[in-house]
């Protein structure tokens, strides 16, 4: 094989995604009736990509990212169709051991609750090297001192000392750091980082952020971050994901979700974002709520918040999945015409 060839080989190997996540749907059986969580979303993330999921609480961020590492309770949870595929691999046509060994081995999640994730009872040095001695990489007296490496990546101070408290004896960054560092024990190539600075105060929240991004640098990692604060989204998204009652309702580059939003969902969350040009005025807000999930509107699911709502959206099924433009797609009925409205 020539080096031309092999170039392209790598090249072509490179730009297949790690995870893709095809058609998801998850249901939850419930005394109300059957809670749909997701429905329909697709989405793929390559080596070194930062893909952001995007949307109001209870718009089915975490239940994907639950369904991707294998982490529903079933019942109540099903899911209903779809693929999620790791590495060329379909996780859901594997049994429930299969998947969750097959995501130890290449996807890891930090948890946005990180004093709930933790295990009060265990030092933080335990619970670091437990599932290297688990998976029968390492002995328990290897695993202790990857431990101490796994705290000075993540900047922990006094690593060596630190490895050996609890839990409650971290402030809420530092804890978080300790769920980034077991997130990294196994050397995913994915990671799924779930609302990772909530509760944070703003200084903290961009220390979490900066390491995340150093990390990912490093190990070429791609990764998902799962979050509402589109200030995080900006400054290191590749691609972002819109989701809103369960749907995918846009995707798209974060460039261009920013610079000019295709859904009105997505344009009313940046319209209710501080801004610096609008000291002094009234912030918008977006009216009414989130629709119930076991009684999803017909049509599109946003449409009695709408301002570009028409009698057409609130009928039948949920609008077709357009692509106004090479690399995105969008739900809805007007997409141009939102795309025109690029007043904030």
């Amino acid at each position: 094989m020539t080096a031309t060839a092999r170039e392209h080989e790598r090249t072509a190997a490179d730009d297949e995604p790690i995870l893709a996540v095809e058609d998801l749907a998850v249901e939850f059986a419930t005394a109300d009736g059957l809670v749909k969580a997701v429905n329909g979303v697709s989405f793929s993330v390559r080596a070194g990509e930062t893909l952001a999921i995007v949307g109001e609480s209870g718009s089915g961020k975490s239940v994907t990212a639950q369904a991707v590492m294998g982490l529903l309770q079933s019942p109540p949870a099903r899911i209903s169709s779809g693929s999620i595929r790791l590495k060329g691999r379909d996780l859901l046509a594997m049994s429930r051991h299969q998947h969750r060994a097959m995501c130890g081995d290449h996807v890891a999640m930090v948890f946005q609750d990180a004093l709930a994730a933790l295990n009060p009872v265990y030092s933080v040095g335990w619970q670091l090297s437990e599932a290297l001695v688990a998976r029968g990489r390492m002995s328990r007296r290897e695993a202790r001192a990857r431990a101490v490496e796994l705290l000075d990546l993540v900047k922990v101070p006094n690593a060596k000392q630190r490895v050996k408290e609890y839990p409650h004896q971290f402030s809420g960054g530092m804890r978080q750091r300790v769920m980034i560092a077991m997130a990294l024990a196994l050397e995913p190539e994915v990671l799924i980082a779930d609302e990772p600075t909530t509760a944070l105060d703003v200084t903290v929240q961009a220390q979490i952020m900066r390491l995340l991004a150093e990390i990912q640098a490093e190990r070429d990692m791609g990764m998902v971050l799962i979050t509402h604060d589109l200030g995080v989204v900006a400054d290191v998204a590749d691609s972002v994901t819109v989701m809103y009652a369960g749907r995918a309702v846009e995707q798209a580059s974060a460039l261009d979700a920013f610079a000019q939003p295709a859904h009105p969902y997505t344009q009313a969350l940046l319209r209710s974002i501080p801004r610096l040009d609008r000291k002094g005025q009234e912030l918008e807000v977006i009216g009414g709520r989130p629709p119930e999930l076991t009684n999803i509107p017909p049509g599109c699911p946003f449409h009695p918040r709408c301002r570009h709502a028409r009698d057409i959206c609130g009928e039948g099924e949920p609008p077709p999945v357009l692509e106004p433009a090479p690399g995105r797609t969008v739900a809805c009925h007007f997409a141009e015409e939102v795309m025109a409205d690029v007043e904030r």
